[in-house]
């Protein structure tokens, strides 16, 4: 929980808080923190009142995605991914994941595509409080692909060749903020 609260601190303050950082580190896109509302597609593993914050920071020319997720169930794994479109009542309404090389499969299940450093990657295991903070940077700008929303899915991402980007049904969706 202290890693939570942590986290949920550093992303609701402000940057004036902080002393200026070196040029080459200040983010040259950032979007607001915020917690989205969640589109449950399987209320057995994200429970009634689940929430997900999902903030993006680009820094030249890389993305950094942090998630924190709160409510959910304690000591469980979700795979976590950036997808095209927003979120809707049906859980394939947000589309095939964001990608910065575009396999021209869809859906990609092809390695040399669905990977962290061609997708936007975020899996994690809940505490046992249900909470959990994820982080990952990947070598683009998000904001140069479409990128809508984020899609937790039932189990960690598969990186094998015919179910690479694969992380099994598609159970809940949250909005991303464009900075």
């Amino acid at each position: 929980m202290q890693v939570l609260g942590a986290a949920l601190a550093l992303l609701l303050s402000t940057a004036q808080q902080f002393s200026p950082a070196p040029a080459q580190t200040v983010p040259t896109r950032t979007a607001p923190a915020h917690f989205a509302p969640v589109y449950v597609y399987d209320g057995s593993a994200v429970p009634a009142g689940a929430r997900v914050m999902t903030v993006p920071f680009e820094w030249g020319q890389s993305t950094s995605v942090v998630v924190v997720a709160t409510g959910l169930l304690p000591g469980r794994a979700y795979g976590a991914h950036v997808h095209q479109r927003a979120c809707g009542l049906r859980p394939e309404d947000a589309g095939p994941h964001t990608q910065h090389r575009v396999d021209p499969v869809q859906p990609s299940v092809d390695p040399v595509y669905a990977n962290p450093r061609n997708e936007v990657w975020l899996d994690f295991t809940t505490d046992r409080a249900g909470n959990a903070v994820s982080i990952t940077t990947v070598p683009w700008r998000l904001s140069t692909r479409p990128a809508k929303s984020l899609v937790l899915h039932a189990e960690h991402t598969h990186t094998d060749p015919g179910h690479a980007g694969t992380a099994g049904a598609r159970v809940a969706c949250a909005g991303l903020r464009e900075g």
